[in-house]
């Protein structure tokens, strides 16, 4: 692998692939964010040149969590185009189920535990389905689909507010 991140930036917009990672357990789902924002998301990261997006998810989760994972399979494309940090994105992103070793230290986590993201301090937690609506989730979309049984990979297109 090069290490060179698949993105490019054209003025104030920017494309990125991303790969990323679903964990459920117990009716919870497995989110995080960056210390410095105010919003959720799943965790994940940018895919590499000449990496498989899943290739991608496993070497991120060793890289933020210290864990091996297992992807199990593709659940949704997303063409999600949002603003952050006075970028305008258009990211292609890769949604896998994944699967967490059976003696994971991380199912024993209760409240937030901290993980690491090349010295961005990253913040992670296991958060009940059913409460997705209590917190602010980025993309939009995932309130919907993590609240519904998936037949055969859904391909989404989503602008946030």
């Amino acid at each position: 692998m090069s290490g060179k991140m698949i993105m490019f930036d054209s003025d104030s917009e920017r494309f990125q692939l991303r790969a990323v990672g679903v964990a459920c357990k117990d009716n919870k789902v497995l989110i995080h964010r960056a210390e410095k924002d105010d919003f959720w998301s799943l965790p994940g990261g940018r895919i590499e040149m000449l990496e498989s997006s899943e290739d991608t998810l496993v070497r991120e989760m060793k890289e933020e969590l210290g864990i091996d994972i297992e992807v199990e399979r593709l659940l949704w494309v997303s063409e999600n185009f949002f603003e952050y940090e006075n970028k305008v994105f258009h990211e292609l992103g890769f949604y896998y189920q994944m699967k967490l070793p059976e003696d994971c230290h991380l199912f024993g986590e209760n409240g937030e535990f901290a993980g690491d993201e090349q010295g961005i301090k990253l913040i992670f937690k296991w958060q009940p389905i059913d409460r997705l609506d209590d917190l602010v989730l980025y993309p939009t979309f995932l309130k919907r689909t993590l609240t519904t049984k998936l037949e055969g990979i859904e391909h989404i297109i989503e602008t946030e507010p």
